[in-house]
């Protein structure tokens, strides 16, 4: 894979002596897999000498355009992109779906004749506009996965994979934890989920606008510190790191500086993004698979179900509550309000909101209320966000406490409502919840008798599942079974936890039918496409479950195989898997204990 950056500076363009090195263009970078797959990473006025050089190759050009986001500096370049003006030209343009607009809409906003002479519907070349949320699709032999960043903009971050390589480009983002922004490793979840985003990239390209002494007087204007990049790319154990979005008031020379100040221990390949500069990725010699499996498709072909969520504020001081709600109200976002834990609590069992705000120091304790949350167990708020707003976080307590994200004081209002779009959106995504058996009754005082519940593991069922595991080459097997509220694993090969909600359970759904059920991609099912456990941990992307019927008839769980590879089962593997099955029965009608050694 070939990385060209067309365009390294941040925020405006700054052309002139001081800037000739590492150029004064704002963000484009160009990038070409050996298939020839073009993508480029947004349009920035460095677009303007991409635009030339691929016109003056004389061939009709293919390419896929990813925008980060639509500020200024990242789109002012459109306009003067001269391979859309081309008939004959085919161009694929991604960018995140606004909030109220379209990308079409968005992209046409700044060729409005007020601005621009010619507009967007004068553009000669086929263009298709894509409207992306976080998740996974393919640019040619490119496949790319994206994520949303911490900007006060609706923003994404692409991590593309091809030839056996990896590059992320995450412009612009501000890192979640204060204490990362000064270089420090102590961090969050929602920055871990970033290094994991970049993790093992051979080149992360990252907006790295400030210096740590810097970042007080920058709060909230959406933008990291080499400090906290170096960090990011240490935990994320990448190769090599390029720090871009260079702050137009930096010279040559102090990014020269400023670069090595931070590249002494030799650790990580350290530079700064240079115009006109070439970068040629190959394997490293220690290579492993990149891949990252389990995102959602990422694209949305209509726009999210807004006017449906509701956010609860558990808010007590009147001026915040005034804030979120004057950015709520002009999203069409309906709100509810608890100025106490115990109302919080209430409104949330009674409202089933997509999104929970808490003030830290809520009458009752904002983290105790969020405990109290996380402990209810109750299916309408799995998996809900639950954003604790305060003036540092806390991390240890936190943690411990369930708490998704931290909104820290002092903080714009267009910075919270951004924060508060990205998580709506991320909620807009629905699965099928299992439906309840016809025979419930039956099925549950069936499992009962068989006194198996709740205990110890025993080696007569874990030998089955790392068979399983074994035979079909799959990382996860178990024996699952499905009471009423939950599918407790009596044996998990490949998996810590015991149990799961049943509303999230794939095995809810293989219990309705008597034949085993395969699901080859989870991605390509509208059951499971945007299900939990397919877009987190543990990524599921195949799952096959053989129902355990008893000889009364009752399905009372599965044997089931997951993977997080996409992948399918022919007919002699349905009847291996079932055969297993079998034997996985007649262990369970055994009685506990009565295991003689001659189990498989």
């Amino acid at each position: 894979m070939q990385v060209r950056f067309w365009g390294t500076r941040g925020s405006i363009a700054k052309p002139g002596p001081s800037t000739i090195r590492y150029g004064g263009n704002t963000s484009c970078v160009e990038v070409r897999s050996a298939g020839g797959t073009l993508v480029v990473l947004d349009c920035g006025t460095g677009a303007l000498a991409l635009g030339a050089d691929l016109m003056r190759r004389g061939t009709p050009v293919r390419g896929h355009l990813l925008i980060s986001h639509t500020h200024w500096d990242h789109i002012q370049g459109l306009p003067f992109f001269a391979p859309l003006f081309v008939p004959g030209n085919e161009w694929d343009v991604f960018a995140p779906h606004g909030f109220l607009q379209s990308v079409r809409e968005m992209l046409a906003g700044q060729m409005q004749h007020t601005y621009f002479p010619v507009d967007l519907a004068q553009l000669g070349a086929t263009i298709r506009y894509h409207d992306l949320t976080e998740g996974a699709f393919r640019a040619g032999d490119i496949e790319i996965t994206s994520r949303y960043l911490n900007h006060p903009a609706l923003t994404l971050g692409y991590r593309l994979e091809a030839d056996d390589v990896a590059i992320a480009y995450c412009c612009d983002h501000e890192p979640h934890s204060r204490t990362l922004a000064y270089g420090s490793s102590e961090i969050g979840d929602q920055d871990h989920e970033h290094v994991a985003f970049v993790s093992g990239v051979d080149l992360l390209i990252h907006d790295a606008q400030y210096r740590a002494a810097e970042y007080e007087a920058k709060l909230g204007w959406g933008h990291s510190t080499l400090e906290s990049v170096a960090t990011i790319a240490r935990l994320a154990g990448v190769r090599a790191v390029a720090f871009t979005h260079h702050d137009p008031s930096r010279d040559d020379d102090t990014i020269d500086r400023e670069v090595a100040a931070l590249a002494t221990d030799g650790s990580l390949k350290i530079f700064a993004a240079a115009e006109g500069q070439v970068v040629d990725i190959v394997p490293g010699p220690d290579h492993t698979s990149h891949h990252q499996t389990g995102a959602p498709a990422a694209e949305i072909a209509a726009p999210p179900r807004l006017a449906e969520q509701t956010v609860l504020l558990g808010v007590a001081d009147s001026e915040l509550y005034n804030e979120f709600w004057r950015a709520l109200h002009a999203d069409g976002i309906r709100v509810r309000h608890a100025i106490s834990k115990a109302a919080a609590i209430e409104a949330a069992r009674l409202e089933s909101p997509s999104l929970i705000i808490l003030e830290r120091y809520l009458p009752g304790d904002g983290l105790a209320a969020c405990r109290e949350l996380r402990g209810l167990h109750d299916p309408a708020l799995a998996g809900v966000p639950i954003i604790i707003t305060a003036a540092q976080e806390e991390i240890g307590p936190g943690a411990a406490a369930g708490v998704t994200d931290w909104l820290l004081k002092p903080f714009s209002e267009i910075y919270a409502r951004t924060r508060m779009r990205a998580w709506l959106m991320r909620m807009t995504c629905h699965w099928a919840q299992p439906p309840i058996p016809a025979d419930e009754a039956q099925r549950l005082t069936a499992l009962r008798n068989l006194s198996i519940l709740d205990t110890p593991p025993e080696d007569r069922f874990d030998r089955l599942t790392r068979i399983a595991s074994a035979t079909f080459e799959v990382p996860i097997a178990m024996v699952t079974l499905v009471d009423e509220s939950r599918q407790w694993f009596k044996s998990a090969c490949g998996l810590e936890v015991r149990e799961t909600e049943r509303d999230i359970s794939f095995c809810a759904h293989a219990i309705l039918e008597r034949d085993v059920m395969v699901v080859p991609d989870a991605l390509l099912d509208e059951r499971f496409a945007d299900h939990p456990a397919v877009i987190n941990d543990p990524r599921i992307r195949f799952y096959a479950g053989c129902p355990l019927v008893l000889d009364d008839g009752a399905a009372i769980g599965t044997l089931c195989l997951v993977d997080t590879r996409p992948r399918d089962l022919g007919p002699e593997k349905i009847r291996l898997l079932e055969d297993l099955a079998a034997l996985v029965l007649q262990e369970l009608q055994r009685p506990p204990g009565a295991e003689d050694g001659g189990a498989p």
